[in-house]
């Protein structure tokens, strides 16, 4: 025993100082990454069909943020988000709806989410949380992505993209609010079996407002009744 100590200081001596076992580095191993909902999974479909004219499909992923995508399915089923406007639109960046006030500071009665900052871009047709500058504040607000934004990404809670439709988000129009805003006509979750897009219907103008535009009425025409038949009477011969 004495000649195992003499042999430890006499190795910590040589090595200029005593010996410690080295620690081993803990290296923070990232959780694993659940597989994605299949792309044509119809629970894991959302429709927007949108005034632009048409409707748009958007692959959700709870793989990468359940909460978030739970939260929309429950909000569309109670068709939170049909007639809702698209009150904030940036061009080259995104187009912001579902605030109910219309205003960006609205939401849902339901409780505000934690982040769920994850690994999905925010390229071209990414759909994002919408939140305050609280970090565990999204609700029902989201965001589709004109081009991409990748400087929000894990700043922000990407949970779907759109798949089909995009043409009509390009043309929502824009505006901080847009003086005529783009809306979603009805949402909709695919395995809901939803009915075929309707398009709006074209607006009706008030009797005032048509009257201006066909101009002041014509006179009615006088029909003047036609003289009556006179028959000739013969004298008998």
């Amino acid at each position: 025993m004495r000649f195992l100590i003499s042999l430890v200081v006499l190795l910590s001596a040589l090595a200029g100082g005593p010996v410690y076992a080295k620690k081993k580095e803990v290296v923070p191993v990232a959780p694993p990454r659940l597989p994605p909902a299949s792309v044509t999974d119809p629970e894991n479909l959302w429709y927007l069909d949108l005034s632009t004219g048409g409707r748009v499909v958007i692959w959700l992923r709870p793989d990468a943020a359940p909460k978030m995508v739970d939260r929309v399915k429950t909000l569309t089923r109670q068709h939170f988000y049909d007639g809702l406007a698209f009150h904030r639109v940036i061009d080259g960046f995104m187009a912001q709806g579902g605030d109910p006030k219309g205003d960006g500071t609205g939401g849902s009665t339901l409780p505000d989410l934690p982040a769920e900052f994850n690994y999905l871009p925010h390229v071209r047709g990414a759909v994002s949380a919408a939140r305050a500058e609280k970090e565990d504040s999204a609700n029902s607000q989201f965001f589709i992505v004109f081009d991409p934004k990748l400087s929000l990404d894990k700043k922000y809670t990407v949970f779907g993209r759109v798949i089909e439709g995009m043409p009509f988000v390009d043309t929502i129009t824009r505006g901080e609010p847009p003086a005529n805003p783009s809306r979603i006509l009805h949402a909709y979750i695919a395995a809901d079996h939803p009915p075929a897009y309707v398009p709006p219907a074209p607006p009706t103008l008030a009797p005032a407002a048509a009257a201006a535009l066909l101009g002041p009425a014509k006179p009615a025409a006088v029909v003047k009744p036609a003289p009556a038949a006179t028959t000739k009477k013969k004298a008998a011969k």
